[in-house]
């Protein structure tokens, strides 16, 4: 590797030990559905967001929840101090599109469908508000 890489990668990695983000790659639903879960928390204050979750009936809200603890947990690893109630907010949240399955469905007249089963991925970053105000 190039020194000019090798210094941008020491950079990028020296900016994300500040931040605390968890991430959840190829979950087997589409992106669109998780999308309207993770549209539901974000910005919201974290432990509100875990009881949004929880009470949802949509089944990615399963997953998010699973995700959100994970980056709660590994923001208090970082920082050393437990997660008061009203101290840490989910500041992004992204769901990206991952690789798609695509299948054959029998069609009439001895044609076939496509059918893509989608996936994706998903990035939840957590943060306390007055560090975004520094920010």
């Amino acid at each position: 590797m190039g020194k000019r890489k090798h210094n941008t990668a020491e950079a990028r990695k020296e900016a994300r030990r500040t931040e605390y983000f968890a991430k959840l790659n190829n979950v087997p639903t589409s992106p669109r559905k998780m999308r309207l879960v993770a549209d539901m928390i974000r910005g919201m204050e974290a432990f509100r967001a875990l009881g949004v979750l929880k009470f949802s009936n949509k089944e990615a809200a399963a997953k998010v929840e699973k995700l959100l603890k994970s980056a709660i947990a590994n923001w208090e690893q970082k920082t050393g101090r437990l997660a008061e109630n009203g101290e840490l907010y989910v500041t992004s949240v992204s769901v990206d599109s991952a690789a798609m399955l695509k299948r054959m469905r029998p069609a009439p007249q001895g044609r076939g469908y496509r059918v893509r089963k989608r996936s994706n991925h998903v990035t939840l970053f957590v943060d306390t508000k007055n560090n975004e105000i520094q920010n």
